[in-house]
């Protein structure tokens, strides 16, 4: 655990510099924050609109919402939401709104398991086939080498993705694929959207329950 310090008050982070206690966000940590996370000058108030939407939905539904819900419910297209957060929607704007989130619920680090009442497991096994693939108590592939097409599909079907992969899924996934393997880096929704040439409801059709909850998990990646 590191330590973020601004104004004269510190903030418990981890490596990606994402807050662990969320007890302790304040609007303060997003202003210091933000050139960390590429944005340039003083937060606008549309900047604030967005994080201040997160972190409303995460007290009323515990859940952080989804980009597709985010931008819809703010009015802003890919365009602009990259011209506001150019770091990306978890590794931006979440990470300014104090929150983080794996698979379907948020894990402050801790959380999760006072919501279980037991320490969840490090690491667990989803068996497919004849294969053992090894993924995190969140359902992510641990190592992403491990990767191959059998998982996708499989994966897919657990998640129950509409009418299981289509060319286009596929598209998308050995796009992010590429992408990490040639980076080492997982694209950010706005850069998947771009490069691909899809619109971010095209995108939510194809990948309803998230673009890293669903298809970066599908592509066997995990952007932390």
């Amino acid at each position: 655990m590191e330590m973020f310090t601004y104004e004269n008050k510190s903030y418990h982070i981890d490596a990606q510099g994402f807050l662990t206690e969320y007890g302790e966000w304040d609007r303060a940590f997003a202003e210091g924050m933000a050139p960390q996370v590429k944005i340039l000058g003083k937060l606008t108030e549309q900047h604030w609109n967005v994080i201040e939407f997160i972190r409303d939905e995460y007290e009323r539904s515990g859940e952080c919402p989804l980009v597709f819900t985010t931008c819809r419910s703010n009015g802003l297209s890919t365009r602009d939401f990259k011209a506001l957060f150019p770091a990306g929607y978890l590794r931006g704007a979440c990470r300014l709104a104090g929150i983080t989130y794996r698979d379907r619920f948020l894990d402050f680090y801790g959380e999760a398991r006072v919501l279980t009442g037991k320490r969840l497991p490090q690491n667990t096994h989803s068996r497919m086939r004849d294969k053992v693939y090894r993924v995190d108590a969140f359902g992510f592939l641990v190592d992403p080498f491990e990767w191959d097409e059998e998982f996708a599909i499989n994966k897919a079907r657990e998640m129950k993705i509409p009418g299981g992969l289509s060319d286009r899924h596929h598209e998308i996934i050995q796009f992010l694929r590429r992408s990490f393997e040639k980076t080492g880096a997982v694209p950010t929704v706005i850069e998947c959207c771009e490069t691909i040439g899809i619109e971010l409801e095209d995108l939510e059709r194809l990948f309803p329950d998230g673009y890293d909850r669903e298809a970066v998990k599908i592509a066997g990646l995990c952007v932390m």
